[in-house]
């Protein structure tokens, strides 16, 4: 179906920010909500979808994945997530390598993801820049929505492991804090050097690395850091204090240690994945209640699959269990709607039905955290992608 004026007729809107509504109309025009009520007065030329008696959600955000860079099927030599051969390599940017013919985009519209981040792996100190995408589409130029959208970090345990093996730094959590520090002094210093030789019209050799990590020391871009351990945590703070920059965590598994101060200093979180086994020692702690503390402690908290390492038609899960295990169902609800799209940056955009957000949409037969329901309709920026008659 192309991509014109629809109205979604008497469901009932789970928006996330203005609670549930009865009975509720939503009308979409150009690929974004114009209007919400009971009701709606229409021309003609509006095709009207009735969803009476099912209920309506945002479109699902996973704020960390991998989708695209490690495909399901294909041999480990054919992934393009990690650039194992140097810890510091801030300049890669993920659009290079994304596959949008990746089964993994199909599955995930069927499980109502319609936006993710794609960040590389944890695999060195300085992964390279991110992106937020669209789920439908392919190509991926047409896809993108934010570029770059934060540069990836990575503490503990993989860094240190995979360069030990190779006898060369980083071998331990000492030396990944310091070769952060190192790369960010020499952006600093370049950054002021370019400064200097603009001011006085000089000519000046542009170095990728660096330049990459300039939106970063100037609160552009955050650092998305890769961190399950809470000391792991506790050196990306301290790193970020020593550097005045904006950081996220990605996975927190230990975040329940220190959930006052993360509350405290307003440090989002995506948790997960939480539906695997403990397969390393970082996973140790890992634990539903863990999330569940951290919530309660005011950690602005939302899940993500990690995909491929959970498949990523599973987000929802990680909301239903979450609810299962004591959060609110509006509040999991939230964390892989609104409360992702805040962690992205998009929540100007995305995350709930609001009138002049973009119309990413699902229509479901039943509860949405309820594993018995179905998701019958998916709507990706006004236009019908999957519908289940």
């Amino acid at each position: 179906m192309s991509k014109k004026s629809i109205l979604l007729r008497g469901g009932t809107l789970f928006t996330i920010t203005q609670g549930i509504l009865e009975k509720s109309d939503i009308l979409v025009e150009d690929g974004i909500i114009k209007d919400i009520g009971e009701g709606l007065s229409i021309s003609n030329d509006v095709k009207v979808v009735d969803v009476t008696g099912c209920m309506v959600t945002p479109g699902f955000i996973d704020p960390h994945t991998h989708i695209g860079l490690i495909e399901e099927g294909y041999p480990e030599d054919e992934e393009s997530v990690n650039e194992a051969t140097n810890p510091i390599t801030p300049h890669l940017r993920v659009i290079d390598a994304i596959n949008p013919y990746d089964r993994a985009f199909d599955d995930a519209l069927l499980g109502g993801v319609t936006t993710v981040q794609v960040l590389p792996g944890s695999a060195n100190v300085l992964g390279g820049q991110g992106a937020i995408i669209k789920t439908y589409g392919k190509i991926i130029d047409r896809m993108v929505r934010k570029f770059p959208s934060g540069m990836k970090a990575a503490f503990g345990e993989n860094p240190k492991n995979l360069y030990r093996k190779k006898d060369r730094s980083p071998a331990t959590r000492m030396a990944v804090a310091a070769i952060l520090r190192e790369a960010l002094m020499s952006a600093q210093d370049y950054g002021r050097k370019k400064t200097e030789a603009e001011r006085e019209g000089k000519t000046f050799d542009r170095d990728m690395k660096r330049e990459a990590l300039l939106p970063v020391l100037n609160q552009e871009l955050p650092l998305r850091i890769h961190a399950h351990r809470a000391d792991d945590i506790l050196t990306a703070i301290r790193i970020a204090d020593e550097f005045n920059i904006k950081i996220t965590l990605e996975h927190g598994t230990e975040g329940d240690k220190i959930a006052g101060l993360l509350a405290e200093r307003q440090i989002p979180v995506a948790y997960g994945p939480a539906i695997t086994s403990r397969s390393k020692l970082e996973l140790q702690n890992r634990s539903w209640e863990g999330a569940v503390k951290q919530f309660r402690q005011g950690v602005h908290l939302c899940f993500t699959t990690d995909h491929p390492v959970v498949p990523i038609n599973h987000l929802v899960l990680h909301a239903s269990l979450a609810a299962s295990a004591g959060i609110p169902p509006n509040d999991a609800l939230a964390s892989i709607t609104i409360k992702a799209a805040e962690h992205i940056g998009m929540e100007d955009q995305l995350g709930s039905i609001d009138r002049g957000k973009v119309a990413d949409l699902l229509v479901w037969d039943g509860d949405p955290l309820d594993y018995m329901s179905h998701l019958l309709i998916v709507i990706v920026e006004g236009e019908v992608v999957i519908r289940r008659d």
